[in-house]
């Protein structure tokens, strides 16, 4: 016989979510909690925000509690978000540069080749014996 543990987060007598580990368990049920605080927060605006609009902003606002602390600057940023956050930007601008420069190294290459090519029909045209002048027949008044 198996036996599993598994911990639910029940809102007002609902089960709302079902977890394998506790930890995950209760930081949902912190951002539930922190949701309904926000929750109360804009009922006594004077925003007029319609209740599904509410209830959406106060859980985007919860699970990304850590990023609006930072915005309302109550809380430094962390070195290794900045560099997570910035990861994909600065991957694909590498890869932007990546594209640049390969085209770069073409197009130059393709000159070299192409200047290769002319500096050697200079050349062989440069070594190509002359033919001899003609002596120009001289005026003689007879």
């Amino acid at each position: 016989m198996a036996v599993e543990s598994r911990f639910v987060v029940i809102r007002q007598g609902v089960e709302v979510e079902t977890f394998m580990d506790k930890k995950a368990a209760d930081e949902y049920d912190k951002m539930l909690d922190m949701a309904d605080s926000l929750a109360e927060m804009f009922e006594t605006t004077t925003l007029d925000l319609d209740e599904q609009i509410r209830e959406e902003l106060c859980i985007y606002l919860a699970k990304n509690r850590e990023d609006v602390l930072v915005a309302l600057q109550a809380k430094k940023a962390k070195p290794a978000a900045i560099v997570k956050k910035a990861q994909p930007k600065i991957v694909a601008e590498v890869k932007d540069d990546t594209k640049a420069v390969t085209k770069a190294v073409t197009k130059a290459v393709t000159k070299a080749e192409a200047s290769e090519e002319l500096a050697a029909e200079l050349v062989t045209e440069v070594k190509k014996p002359k033919a001899p002048r003609k002596a120009k027949a001289s005026k003689t008044a007879a």
